[in-house]
């Protein structure tokens, strides 16, 4: 049996990659914060199933403890200030975990165990204002906002790490990829929570930014499945994980208020400038095809299935609460 460490357990990404590796018969450590109100949300059904430690990226300390108490073959770094507007707000605790962080899990498991797999999450938003479209590993980067800056310094940290010290230690570039357990302070869940609400008559409206991004949206289970087989390899490298597909906000709109019989919904949206980004990053599309021929993976799930998945969710949870 296996023993995987994953940290950001409690977030969406963690959640399924913890259902995931469980099915695959593997233990489950997962690291979490220290607070006085523990937000398990995400990872309530699996209390009983997977040990939980106490860890931080901003302590390097409390890293190797976790590492020492799982003993793990493999660990998933998915921890971050993870939420783009929010990196302007905090700049500097956002480079401390989403950058240095990896530096910290890095030096950890060198210090430990450097023959254990190490997993980075890399983000599209690295690529930023994009220099190619659609976007592969070759691709240079041009990171818009504090979190793409902090995502590219702990890329590059693992490649480092990687090449210095022979560690098998990978990333995954993945593009934006959503779930029925995504925070409500993105975009896409509170589209799909807003439209719920509107259709069951406890909202009139909801309240967004720039409603002509584009991004390459995927299914987050899909893509914690290419997080594993990129550690089962011979050897390490990194991959982009995407669609190859791009929609605007507008259509993530379009898609969710169908879903619920409202073809007529700009009365509902009203623009609001704080949730405007200083720096925008108008389109991502990422290039899978690195993936497809070395991991043999393609993502599953559609981005109308995808949508369906979160407006039906978000309807079952207020009906139920």
């Amino acid at each position: 049996m296996k023993t995987a460490l994953i940290t950001g357990i409690n977030g969406m990404d963690g959640s399924h990659l913890a259902d995931f590796l469980l099915e695959k018969n593997y233990k489950v450590y997962g690291v979490e914060r220290r607070s006085s109100t523990k937000n398990r949300t995400n990872t309530k059904h699996l209390e009983d199933k997977i040990i939980f430690l106490q860890g931080d990226l901003t302590d390097q300390n409390s890293l190797l403890r976790c590492l020492k108490e799982s003993n793990p073959d493999e660990v998933y770094n998915l921890a971050a200030q993870s939420f783009v507007g929010e990196s302007w707000n905090t700049p500097e605790h956002t480079s401390e975990v989403t950058g240095l962080g990896v530096l910290r899990m890095l030096e950890a498991i060198r210090e430990f165990n450097p023959k254990i797999k190490f997993y980075q999450a890399s983000s599209s938003e690295m690529f930023g204002r994009m220099v190619e479209n659609p976007a592969n590993e070759d691709t240079p980067f041009y990171p818009r906002s504090p979190y793409g800056v902090s995502k590219l310094y702990g890329h590059w940290i693992t490649k480092n790490y990687r090449e210095s010290y022979n560690m098998f230690a990978c990333s995954g570039i993945l593009f934006n990829h959503e779930s029925e357990r995504r925070g409500i302070e993105f975009v896409t869940r509170k589209i799909s929570d807003g439209v719920a609400k509107i259709k069951l008559g406890i909202k009139d409206h909801i309240s967004l930014g720039n409603l002509d991004s584009k991004r390459d949206w995927g299914y987050a289970p899909d893509y914690v499945e290419a997080m594993w087989l990129m550690l089962q390899q011979d050897t390490p490298n990194d991959f982009v994980i995407a669609t190859g597909n791009t929609y605007s906000i507008k259509d993530f709109l379009n898609a969710a208020f169908n879903h619920v019989g409202i073809s007529e919904w700009e009365s509902y949206i009203k623009q609001d400038p704080r949730f405007m980004r200083p720096a925008e990053v108008d389109v991502l599309r990422g290039d899978y095809s690195q993936a497809k021929a070395i991991l043999g993976w393609e993502p599953k799930t559609t981005f109308q299935e995808l949508v369906t998945k979160m407006v039906n969710n978000d309807l079952k949870l207020l009906q139920n609460a």
